[in-house]
């Protein structure tokens, strides 16, 4: 069976190769210019995935991607966008928006994003990152196999619980983390008293990445954390 996508993108130009390029990758794909009309389109296609522009006639992407989240919690949308500044990116995760993607972009890497997207709908990532690979975040590596965090000014040792909590943001790094995913797999449950542990968690790690303003762990209110690396 095919996969349903529902793209919404008002430059013509675009939207044609995206269109086509979807279609002859085996998508079911349904195109619309206009965020008044996306709704009324569920009542004739029911998506599994849907690839948003922020910027539209009308409605813009923000206000629908609300609209869709409250009708259609679980399914994945993806946001185009030509803004650069993290406040927009958070804007769309707010909204309810599960991944972006930066214009211009590579069709391909979109491909990609639809096809993990669809994968992770109702979960976070598996954090399995090899334990012998290290991961360039900025200016800093990260090398899980010896507990440790390169950072600009010196190493960092890790602890365990660093590390837990690492494993998942790093693999879902420029996505959502969903927090209560987090508390279960580290901890076990989701008690106010984990909870709290969690947050003092969060803020060590925060210091550890304050030498780059560039990489973040925002903290978005009723979902979890996006770590952010630019």
């Amino acid at each position: 069976m095919k996969r349903k996508v529902y793209y919404i993108e008002d430059e013509q130009f675009l939207g044609k190769i995206v269109f086509e390029t979807l279609e002859k990758q085996g998508f079911e794909v349904r195109w619309e210019t206009n965020g008044a009309r996306v709704l009324n389109g569920f009542k004739t296609f029911s998506p599994d995935i849907i690839v948003l522009d922020i910027m539209l006639p009308n409605l813009d992407g923000y206000t629908l991607c609300r609209q869709i989240r409250a009708l259609y919690p679980k399914i994945p949308i993806i946001f185009l966008t030509a803004k650069v500044e993290t406040k927009d990116l958070v804007k769309g995760f707010e909204a309810g928006g599960t991944d972006y993607m930066r214009k211009p972009f590579s069709i391909e890497e979109l491909i990609v994003r639809i096809k993990n997207q669809m994968e992770i709908v109702t979960g976070i990532k598996s954090p399995s990152i090899p334990q012998s690979e290290e991961i360039k975040l900025g200016p800093y590596t990260y090398k899980p196999g010896r507990y440790e965090l390169q950072a600009p000014s010196g190493k960092i040792n890790l602890s365990q619980r660093d590390m837990e909590i690492m494993q998942i943001l790093v693999a879902n790094r420029n996505q959502i983390s969903n927090r209560k995913d987090i508390l279960i797999s580290v901890w076990g449950d989701d008690s106010f008293f984990n909870s709290r542990n969690l947050d003092v968690y969060i803020r060590k790690l925060r210091g550890y990445f304050s030498e780059d303003p560039k990489i973040q762990i925002q903290t978005l209110k009723g979902k979890g954390y996006l770590f952010l690396v630019r």
